[in-house]
């Protein structure tokens, strides 16, 4: 009676999850790191042989995960106000397919697997990448390799043949800068990847040296997105910083905090202008829009045509020749405007739904804000949610979303931003503690019975 009742009343302590289990876990998490560098080294993952590859290791991200949960014994699925709209979204897709609403169904069959792909590694980032140990890896990959990549992309500017990786001839002509033809595109993958180490930087997770060494990271990331030349990269990442800077005067120690922040800056200003004598500063002055405000009427105007389901999901280039109003000899294969692409090809239904995933992202994001330089989840929260507004800005001028590697980076990214988080070690630990203590004094007290 003695030793049952004692064992009623020991600690609630969770069993240690199977060995299995926890080696699955670094697989996905490292997995999901690798599939999402690969594809940015892949030429930004827009051909069909890199968009096949993505494909399939989204898929084996995706079976890694259910030998996860078989190896675990129980189904562990956590919340996330994500799942709705994208799940939604993609029964619009299947809509147009099945119902031939589609303009060129065999492209909407295709985007569709594209977007299973990126509910893939939403899902992958939202239930494996949620624990301090777990997003303390995710982030120091990020920031190992975006400052690896930004190194690269500024020497091969510096040492250009107009070759990717100065050995491949690009299929169409266009600004190389890192991996990418489009200038553009380099600097929305970094408008998401430079917030990670300058949120590290200003958080109180590690030791000072560190944090002065990966603040210099995100210098270097930021830096590229100016030398690169795209003014749409420039006003997102100066919104990003503005956004960040907010978020800092609320904290305490704000003298301390705000000096490291003018550091920052100051850093940034000076590695532009000592790398290429502020080049990549110059185009700023150029501000002229070019055609695309003439695309955005003639899209309005496809829009009209259908605005309900829309064109099909992918069909922009297909359909768009008949309301072009103007002359060009370019290929105008998308909008340069995510949202009036999005439009067009999914109508009122899927635009709507995107403004509930994007809703959706910050009423999470911001909830988990509270004593973020205190946790690793919080902070790479805050990190996700500050990259994901940078692409969310610049869309409105760019096409970032059409290209794999970002959009699969800007799905991860909106999933750590709304993800439910973790009970913070620390507090996990006391709360143990004190039911340990419980248990014993409790045990103490039956002992003689």
């Amino acid at each position: 009676m003695n030793q049952n009742q004692t064992s009623c009343l020991a600690s609630p302590q969770t069993e240690a999850p199977p060995f299995a289990s926890r080696f699955l876990d670094r697989v996905l998490v490292l997995g999901l790191s690798g599939l999402l560098i690969l594809a940015v080294l892949a030429f930004g993952a827009v051909e069909d042989w890199s968009i096949f590859l993505f494909e399939i290791g989204a898929a084996v991200l995706g079976l890694v995960w259910i030998s996860k949960q078989l190896a675990s014994g129980q189904l562990h699925i956590l919340k996330n106000p994500l799942y709705l709209p994208a799940c939604l979204f993609f029964m619009v897709v299947l809509a147009q397919i099945v119902f031939g609403i589609s303009a060129y169904p065999y492209v909407t069959k295709y985007a569709a697997l594209q977007y299973v792909s990126y509910g893939i590694v939403l899902w992958i980032a939202s239930n494996c990448v949620r624990g301090r140990e777990q997003r303390k890896a995710f982030a120091l990959i990020m920031i190992v390799f975006g400052a690896s990549y930004a190194l690269f992309a500024l020497t091969q500017d510096l040492t250009s043949n107009s070759k990717l990786f100065w050995v491949r001839s690009p299929r169409f002509p266009g600004s190389i800068f890192g991996s990418y033809v489009n200038r553009n595109h380099y600097a929305g993958l970094m408008e998401m990847l430079a917030p990670i180490p300058l949120a590290v930087s200003f958080s109180r997770l590690l030791p000072g040296v560190q944090r002065v060494l990966i603040g210099f990271c995100g210098i270097l990331m930021a830096s590229t997105i100016f030398l690169c030349g795209s003014r749409g990269g420039m006003i997102a990442f100066t919104l990003e910083v503005v956004l960040l800077g907010a978020l800092l005067l609320s904290s305490h120690r704000r003298a301390a905090v705000m000096l490291a922040y003018a550091a920052v800056c100051i850093g940034v200003l000076v590695f532009i202008f000592l790398s290429n004598n502020g080049r990549g500063l110059a185009r700023i002055g150029d501000l002229s829009p070019g055609i695309r405000p003439q695309i955005v009427r003639d899209s309005v105007a496809m829009f009209s045509k259908k605005p309900v389901w829309g064109w099909g999901l992918d069909t922009f280039p297909t359909v768009y020749p008949q309301y072009r109003s103007f002359y060009t000899n370019l290929f105008i294969n998308e909008a340069h405007n995510d949202y009036v692409q999005l439009l067009v090809e999914t109508g009122i239904i899927g635009f709507s739904l995107m403004v509930w995933f994007l809703i959706a992202v910050y009423r999470q994001g911001l909830a988990a804000l509270r004593h973020w330089k205190d946790h690793w989840d919080r902070t790479i929260s805050l990190a996700a949610l500050i990259g994901s507004t940078g692409i969310v800005i610049h869309s409105f001028v760019d096409f970032n979303l059409h290209i794999t590697a970002n959009a699969a980076f800007f799905y991860a990214l909106c999933a750590l931003a709304a993800s439910e988080l973790q009970t913070s070690d620390s507090r996990l630990r006391l709360r143990q503690a004190s039911w340990r203590e419980v248990g014993g004094k409790a045990a103490k007290t039956l002992a003689p019975i």
